[in-house]
């Protein structure tokens, strides 16, 4: 059995989220997210695009899995679930038919039952078909952030992968910063960043990477069509490594062949932006005085006009078709206390759309006891690439 965690750990995750289903006054939830699956069993599949659901009760019946055939297997060697339940695809197959069966055989009918509705794993017509299916049977209430909210804190084993993580980003960057030349092919870059973290027991990541050059480089996300760099030019780099689905990204922007005084100037103030928003990490402060100081280093030199309205974002266990752990986003008035054990992306991003000039920085902390640990070894530097080794 391919688990990544010992039994115990699972035991008490599930512990943890039956308690929180009880604070609630719920008596089970409808889990559609990959990641609670994975979180609380080590279900581990792509499987999620189509329809399948995990019912956890706030007593202790077990945890069942209603999924199709072909994830039989990922269920039972991938995780700690022994109740799996199959519907098979035919015409006009309703399995939220099969899940109200299910929901009957534990009991559950006219009780309270929570159900992931922020989740890619449940489609707007999937969640249609289940309210036709328990219509008049029992209520479903928005529990998305009760697994969510257990998931943010980290436990040392789930550390330990975000850390190797880190390492394998650190490598990743390195290689495309090596590639990286007037008249570089893009997608040699990427392949170079890519091959880095594969080769070193890594996963694909949820998404990315994002990357590119001239115009290019001021998008914020991925776009198709890559192409080869000009003898002068810029490039942006955003992009997750993943470890046991653990992510942690990096962000930088590059000068091609040299480097002038607006890019170089960018690249100081976003420096110490980004220098302000790590000083700024405190456990018990609000994740919104994050983006408070990224405001404040930004507008204060004149970039404010450039900067982006939020500063990063939560890190975790992420499946497609995204590395973004949200929420919670960091964004000013973001309420929510830093805890020891979250880990978030800081990035700190100028786009300035009529000079054609982008400029970033991003890095993976944990939240401590006293403050951030950067998981990241590289300093960040004012990069021009010139000499071409591809």
């Amino acid at each position: 059995m391919a688990l990544h965690f010992e039994r115990r750990e699972f035991e008490r995750r599930i512990s943890n989220a039956r308690a929180s289903l009880e604070e609630h006054g719920l008596a089970a939830i409808l889990l559609f997210a990959q990641e609670s699956h994975y979180y609380l069993t080590g279900y581990d599949t792509t499987g999620y695009v189509f329809f399948q659901c995990v019912i956890l009760t706030a007593n202790e019946q077990p945890i069942t899995l209603l999924t199709r055939r072909p994830d039989l297997e990922q269920a039972r060697r991938t995780s700690v679930i022994e109740d799996i339940r199959i519907w098979y695809d035919r015409e006009g197959a309703s399995p939220t038919d099969d899940l109200r069966d299910i929901l009957l055989e534990k009991g559950l009918k006219g009780e309270r039952i929570g159900v992931e509705l922020d989740s890619y794993g449940l489609r707007a017509h999937h969640y249609e078909q289940l309210k036709h299916s328990l219509a008049g049977w029992g209520s479903l209430q928005d529990a998305s952030l009760l697994v969510r909210g257990l998931r943010l804190v980290k436990s040392p084993a789930e550390l330990a992968y975000v850390r190797r993580a880190a390492e394998l980003a650190d490598g990743s960057l390195l290689a495309m910063l090596d590639a990286a030349a007037p008249g570089a092919f893009e997608g040699d870059i990427a392949a170079a960043g890519q091959a880095a973290i594969l080769s070193g027991g890594g996963d694909p990541a949820p998404s990315g990477p994002v990357l590119g050059s001239g115009e290019r480089a001021l998008l914020i996300r991925s776009a198709t069509g890559y192409r080869h760099l000009d003898g002068q030019d810029q490039l942006t780099m955003e992009f997750a490594a993943s470890y046991r689905h653990y992510c942690a990204c990096l962000m930088r922007t590059a000068a091609i062949g040299r480097g002038d005084a607006r890019h170089r100037g960018m690249f100081e103030v976003t420096r110490e932006t980004l220098a302000a928003m790590t000083d700024a990490v405190r456990p018990g402060r609000p994740l919104g005085e994050i983006d408070d100081a990224h405001r404040q280093v930004y507008d204060a030199n004149g970039y404010g006009d450039f900067r982006m309205a939020a500063c990063g974002y939560s890190l975790g266990a992420s499946f497609r078709p995204t590395w973004m752990d949200v929420p919670p986003m960091l964004y000013s008035g973001n309420p929510l206390p830093a805890r020891p054990g979250m880990v978030l992306f800081l990035h700190a991003i100028l786009v300035d759309n009529a000079a054609e000039l982008a400029m970033s920085l991003g890095h993976t902390i944990i939240v401590t006891d006293t403050g951030a640990e950067t998981l990241s070894r590289l300093q960040p530097e004012f990069t021009v690439c010139v000499s071409n080794k591809v």
